[in-house]
C-alpha cells in the first residue's frame, strides 16, 4: 500500500471515529436533558359515608391536600394535618367534618367506633426487649441459672410485668433498660395518660414531702404506625420531664461496663460493707471513669452472666444525681424524686406516677402530637453510688393504662 491509500485510509478512519464521537456526545446530551415524568398527584376525592374503628384502635384517614384544612367533630377542631389520625376509648357515632379553606369545599362523614371483637387488657400485653446494666440485684431480680440465655431472662421478665399481676425487676445501673407494649394504642388525651409501677417511696411529708428513695428512669415512646405489633419502623420519643431542659442533664451519655474478674484479689474500703471498691469498672464519654461497689449484702456477680463478651455499652439521657447522705457519715442515704415524668421516681399511688403522652419530644427536643402510644422503653437515667445503698437503679414492677374502662 503507497502512501497516499494510507493517508486515505486514516482520514476516513478519523473521520468515522470523530462521527461516532459526536453521535456518542450528542446521545449522551439527550439522555441527560430527557425531562423526567413530572410527579402526578391524585385529586382528593372527597371522605366515605362512614368509617368505622374499634375504641383503642386509630383511624386513618390521609388526604393529599397540604395545608389549610380543618377536621371537626360537631363544632370541635380536633386537627388541622393532612392526614387523621383519630382515636375513642367508648363505642359512639361521631359526626365529621372536614374544611377545606383553599378552596371552601366542605365533607361530611362520620365515624361509628364499635367495642372490640376480642378481650382487651390496660396492662402490659408483652415485655419486647430486656438488657439491664450492671447492678446488686443482677442474676437475682430475674434469677439467672446457669445455661440461661437471653430469652430464657426475656421470658422471667415476661412473667414478672406482664397483666395485672406483677413484680420487680432491676434494670441496673445508667442505661439498663426494658421494652414493653400493649395490645392496644393507649390514647393521647388531656391530661396524664399511662402509669409506670416502680417501688419509689416519698420519706417525712412534714419535713422533706419528695425525699425517700426515688430512682427515675427515662421514659420513651413509641407508636405503632405500621400495625405490625414491634417498634420497628417507629421512631422513639423521650417523655420530656421536669429535668429535661434544665443545663443540669446531659444528652448522648454514653457508659461502657466491662465484666470483672471474679476470682481476682477484692479491694476493700474502710466501711466494713464494701467488699470490693474496685469490682467493675466503667468508662464514660465525658472522659470519666471509675468501679462500681460489691457489698456485703449482695454476694453473687453483678454483671449479668446471660450477656456475652469483655463489655457492654449503653446511651441515652443522663439526669443529675439525686441521692445525697442525709446523715453525713454514710449510713442514711435519701434519694429525692423529680418533680414529674420518670419511672420509678414516685409511689405508685402518687399522681406523679402518672405520664402524659403530649409530653414527648424529637431528637430536636420538639414537643411531637402523637394520636397514642403502644410501646414503651424505661432505661435508668441516673449514675450513681449511693453509699451502702449501692448503685442507683430504676425498677419497673408494671404499668397500665390510664384511660381503659
Amino acid at each position: 500500500m503507497n502512501k497516499k491509500t494510507v493517508n486515505y485510509v486514516i482520514t476516513g478512519l478519523l473521520s468515522l471515529l470523530f462521527a461516532g464521537m459526536i453521535a456518542s456526545c450528542k446521545h449522551d446530551d439527550d439522555e441527560v436533558n430527557t425531562p423526567t415524568d413530572p410527579i402526578v398527584t391524585e385529586p382528593f376525592k372527597g371522605l366515605d359515608s362512614a368509617y368505622t374503628i374499634e375504641r383503642f384502635r386509630v383511624l386513618s384517614i390521609p388526604t393529599n391536600i397540604p395545608n389549610n384544612i380543618t377536621w371537626s367533630i360537631n363544632d370541635s377542631i380536633i386537627s388541622q394535618n393532612s392526614e387523621l389520625e383519630f382515636i375513642s376509648t367508648k363505642v359512639a357515632t361521631y359526626p365529621l367534618t372536614l374544611k377545606i379553606g383553599s378552596t371552601g369545599e366542605v365533607f361530611h362523614s362520620k365515624i361509628k367506633v364499635t367495642k372490640e371483637a376480642g378481650t382487651m387488657s390496660k396492662y402490659i400485653s408483652d415485655v419486647l426487649d430486656f438488657r439491664p446494666a450492671v447492678g446488686q440485684f443482677m442474676n437475682e431480680i430475674p434469677e439467672y441459672e446457669p445455661g440461661h440465655t437471653a430469652n430464657d431472662i426475656l421470658a422471667k421478665v415476661k412473667k414478672a410485668l406482664v397483666g395485672p399481676t406483677t413484680s420487680d425487676i432491676t434494670l441496673g445501673g445508667f442505661g439498663g433498660y426494658v421494652v414493653f407494649g400493649f395490645d392496644h394504642t393507649i390514647p393521647n388525651k388531656e391530661g396524664r395518660d399511662f402509669k409506670i409501677l416502680g417501688n419509689a417511696f416519698f420519706g417525712n411529708a412534714a419535713t422533706d414531702p419528695r425525699s425517700g428513695s426515688c430512682e427515675p428512669g427515662i421514659i420513651m415512646v413509641a407508636y405503632d404506625r405500621n400495625k405490625n405489633g414491634k417498634p420497628d419502623d417507629n421512631e422513639w420519643y423521650e417523655i420530656a420531664g421536669s429535668e429535661y431542659f434544665k443545663n443540669t442533664t446531659i444528652r448522648n451519655y454514653s457508659i461502657t461496663y466491662f465484666k470483672p474478674d471474679e476470682n481476682k484479689t477484692p479491694v476493700p474500703g474502710n466501711l466494713g460493707w464494701n467488699i470490693d471498691v474496685e469490682y467493675i469498672k466503667w468508662q464514660d464519654n465525658q472522659g470519666n471513669s471509675g468501679f462500681k461497689t460489691k457489698n456485703v449484702f449482695h454476694l453473687q456477680s453483678y454483671y449479668p452472666l446471660w450477656i456475652p463478651g469483655p463489655s457492654y455499652a449503653f446511651t441515652g439521657t443522663r439526669l443529675k444525681n439525686n441521692f445525697y447522705d442525709q446523715s453525713g457519715n454514710g449510713s442514711y442515704w435519701v434519694g429525692k424524686s423529680y418533680e414529674y415524668g420518670y419511672a420509678d421516681n414516685a409511689p405508685n399511688q402518687d399522681e406523679a406516677s402518672n405520664i402524659d403522652i403530649s409530653w414527648a419530644v424529637d431528637q430536636s427536643g420538639k414537643y411531637v402530637k402523637l394520636p397514642g402510644i403502644d410501646f414503651v422503653k424505661v432505661y435508668t437515667g441516673i449514675n450513681q453510688e449511693a453509699g451502702r445503698l449501692g448503685e442507683v437503679s430504676t425498677e419497673v414492677s408494671g404499668a397500665y393504662d390510664l384511660h381503659f374502662k
